[in-house]
């Protein structure tokens, strides 16, 4: 019986003993990194950007895997079940915390499950109207809204995402009401505001970019908390609604229980990237703001928006499909 437990207690030992060995070696195959978007969106844009060159930071190559399907769900699901060894990352998207706290039931913990890694990037919204609305700023719209209640009408690639509620908190604090309008996925909804259909939208700089340039939209505000450097003559909502801010991001996870060892390691090699200028003006042109910062960090931040948009969502009465 002596004889058994000591071989077990040796046998712990020996493991807790390699566990510094694992993460010194690391990373001694290709990552993955599983991205629960399309190829050719902006988080996909953004993940086939860093994983290059955190392949290059950790000397092995960092492969994106596409897993769409259920704005992310899956991709996000596939990780929190995979080894927790570092090969196996997910790019955490503004979708993540949303969905945590307005679907009824997830097939896993958005914080117990998941390993907090990096920040990457955090993303304001735009405030667009057609080119031929007769609206020509924010407070145009706050006008035009409360001599129209419910009459205006605004697109989301779904009931509770992260576009959805930014507008529910901006009508809210506005004390106008609009009509939302839901569809699946974004590239419908913006043909539909071009066509006139629709009369305003809350979307990203990345996908609006190019119709700003070509005059078919023109912005009334932004989401961040201070003006965009990509377009400093757009007013921050912030400005009339002080405290008012709506941001995406991009951060990479792991699942549950990785190795600090290996999660410093990543957490160092991202920082480096994003660091890089080329890297920086890359982002800035899809009209991002790089983050890094720690995996606590980042932890505390899923936690807080999760918390913040379950209010939203409580007080609101929105529960995503």
């Amino acid at each position: 019986m002596r004889r058994r437990a000591a071989l077990l207690l040796a046998g712990l030992g020996g493991l807790s003993a390699g566990a510094p060995a694992l993460a010194q070696d690391y990373p001694a195959r290709p990552v993955t990194l599983v991205v629960g978007f399309a190829p050719g969106g902006n988080a996909d844009l953004v993940a086939r950007l860093v994983a290059q060159q955190l392949g290059e930071m950790l000397g092995q190559t960092v492969l994106v895997e596409n897993r769409g399907g259920a704005g992310g769900l899956l991709a996000s699901e596939n990780v929190a079940r995979a080894a927790p060894d570092g090969y196996r990352l997910l790019l955490v998207s503004g979708a993540f915390p949303t969905q945590a706290a307005t679907l009824p039931r997830l097939p896993f913990d958005p914080e117990r499950d998941f390993t907090p890694v990096s920040m990457l990037v955090s993303y304001p919204l735009v405030v667009v109207v057609p080119s031929a609305s007769p609206v020509q700023s924010l407070d145009g719209l706050l006008r035009e809204a409360r001599n129209r209640p419910r009459q205006l009408t605004y697109p989301s690639p779904g009931n509770g995402s992260l576009f959805h509620l930014a507008v529910e908190v901006f009508e809210t604090l506005a004390g106008i009401e609009m009509t939302h309008v839901p569809f699946r996925g974004g590239s419908q909804q913006l043909n539909e505001i071009l066509a006139g259909r629709l009369d305003v939208m809350f979307d990203t700089f990345s996908v609006v970019q190019p119709q700003l340039r070509a005059g078919t939209l023109r912005a009334l505000a932004v989401t961040s908390a201070a003006r965009m450097p990509q377009l400093p003559d757009v007013p921050a909502v912030a400005e009339t609604f002080p405290g008012y801010e709506a941001n995406s991001f991009l951060g990479v996870a792991g699942p549950a229980g990785m190795l600090p060892a290996v999660v410093g390691r990543l957490n160092a090699a991202i920082r480096q990237v994003l660091e890089q200028p080329g890297i920086r003006a890359r982002l800035g042109e899809l009209g991002g703001e790089p983050v890094g910062g720690t995996p606590g960090e980042m932890g505390t931040r899923i936690s807080a928006e999760i918390s913040r948009w379950r209010t939203v969502a409580r007080a609101r009465g929105i529960q995503a499909e």
